[in-house]
């Protein structure tokens, strides 16, 4: 016999949130923002979200060098803040 404990955890391993663009885009800029500044942060646009993989556009190829060479450090930080591996790539356009 299942005990009480045992069946709400598992329903709420499948009751998990789903976040939208907007919240997984939020994110994105604040964490950009506490790696390049304002100004930096200014320099790229989310455009969508799909399959784990923020895709993005960047005002120049220098900026877009600049978060290819910090990727791996910018999907920690969203996926500190959100508290879930919500997002494995960034993918420039």
């Amino acid at each position: 016999m299942k005990t009480l404990k045992s069946l709400l955890e598992k329903k709420a391993k499948r009751i998990s949130p789903v976040l939208d663009d907007k919240t997984i885009f939020f994110m994105f800029k604040k964490v950009l923002e506490e790696e390049f500044g304002r100004v930096g942060a200014a320099k790229f646009t989310p455009d969508f979200f799909k399959n784990k993989t923020i895709f993005v556009k960047s005002e120049s190829s220098l900026w877009a060098s600049e978060l290819f060479l910090n990727k791996n450090k910018i999907i920690k930080g969203i996926n500190k803040e959100l508290g879930e591996e919500t997002v494995k790539y960034i993918k420039l356009k």
